[in-house]
């Protein structure tokens, strides 16, 4: 038995372009029923399952989910969880990751764990066929919560913000904005994949890729190598205080997922919380201006040769980036093509060879991390090279506990 159709941790959203004049109003019928379901926010729909003209689905308390997790030590058995098909990590975490959509016999047995009723709902439609159960996944998803457990994300933070005027402060997120649709209109513009999401820090974004395929993360790099291209371009040509310092960083962990209210209705837009989005605060914290920090990280990539995922970590990554950087090639910023690109961690030669050099900082708590420096340099044809990024020989004030070379 299965909980889930389809694979772990999926996070494609169904477009809804795509439906024809005679799927719309379902959309609408089936937003109706489950609003009441979700009554302001007070619940999740945690998973659900088709019938001939009806769904069951599983409706609980948002406490419910920690109230389980502390109760059940969020530990289910090996046995069980290698029967369902699940990792044997978080029980909880592991139904969250996985899709919505899941088995009869699935439901049944979350049901019975998380010690609630089904609920089935009639519908004038038939689920699949009137209406894609990838669509009734999408809609679901704005009433629940998902937890993705190895998604990068790039932070774009404003230095100096707070010092700023209103009206300052205005100007320069409205230029940061515009660098990122910016990149994003050149990376589509070259066939590359990237659904990017965002979401506020006040002084700055978070930015992530909602595509889940196995370049997904090495394409989001790219892209935060295009939104610092773009902001560094607007800042040579600017006059005054219009277009922002930037410092950045990058990293690969966990997150939750979900849909805050909007009025008395959920968003549309995706916010995101978890270990990611906490390293990524701490990193930014001793970041210094200019500087791009990439995160200690082991995340599961496609190989090469087999396909199959596998662990892969920072260094290992940032080699695997250069795979894709060809498909920037020919990418136009600022009028120039682009001739070549280059991005790498930044250490130091020895015993004749190139080692890259890991720093270990720490947080205003005590807590510490390992982090790299990194660099991207740019060239163009007909113009001066972009160089993002700081030397080696610029970190004198980058304040660390210790350095090591890997």
């Amino acid at each position: 038995m299965r909980l889930g159709n389809r694979s772990r941790g999926d996070g494609d959203n169904w477009d809804f372009n795509n439906l024809d004049d005679s799927q719309r109003p379902w959309v609408d019928v089936l937003e109706r029923e489950l609003h009441p379901l979700w009554d302001l926010g007070r619940n999740l729909l945690l998973v659900w399952t088709p019938g001939e003209m009806s769904l069951e689905v599983l409706v609980i308390p948002h406490y419910t989910i920690s109230e389980h997790a502390i109760r059940s030590g969020e530990e289910a058995s090996r046995m069980e969880k290698s029967a369902l098909g699940l990792h044997p990590t978080s029980f909880l975490e592991d139904v969250i990751a996985n899709p919505k959509h899941v088995t009869p016999d699935g439901l049944k047995y979350l049901a019975k764990q998380m010690e609630c009723d089904i609920t089935k709902i009639q519908l004038p439609f038939q689920p699949g066929r009137d209406l894609p159960y990838s669509a009734i996944e999408t809609v679901i998803k704005r009433y629940s919560i998902a937890y993705i457990d190895d998604r990068a994300v790039a932070l774009f933070d404003i230095v100096g913000f707070s010092l700023l005027s209103p009206l300052e402060q205005v100007t320069q997120l409205n230029s940061l904005s515009y660098s990122i649709n910016s990149a994003y209109s050149k990376m589509l513009d070259n066939n590359i994949e990237i659904n990017f999401a965002r979401t506020t820090t006040g002084d700055g974004f978070y930015i992530w890729n909602r595509d889940r395929s196995g370049h997904a993360n090495v394409n989001l790099y790219h892209f935060m190598h295009l939104v610092l291209a773009d902001n560094a371009i607007a800042r040579n040509k600017a006059s005054g205080r219009t277009t922002p310092l930037l410092r950045t960083c990058f990293h690969i962990g966990g997150h939750y997922e979900f849909y805050q209210s909007e009025g008395l209705s959920p968003t549309v837009f995706s916010f995101i919380v978890g270990d990611v989005t906490i390293e990524l605060a701490r990193m930014i914290d001793r970041a210094l201006p200019g500087q791009v920090l990439v995160g200690s990280f082991l995340a599961r990539m496609p190989d090469r040769m087999t396909g199959t995922m596998t662990p892969t970590n920072t260094l290992q990554f940032i080699e695997r980036t250069q795979d894709t950087l060809s498909s920037l090639k020919g990418l136009v910023l600022s009028g120039d093509h682009i001739d070549q690109i280059q991005c790498y961690l930044t250490g130091a030669k020895r015993n004749g060879e190139f080692a890259v050099q890991n720093f270990l900082i720490a947080d205003k708590h005590g807590r510490t991390r390992n982090v790299y420096n990194a660099k991207i340099n740019i060239y163009r044809s007909g113009s001066e090279p972009i160089f993002l990024g700081l030397q080696a020989s610029e970190l004198k004030d980058f304040k660390i506990e210790s350095t090591d070379f890997d």
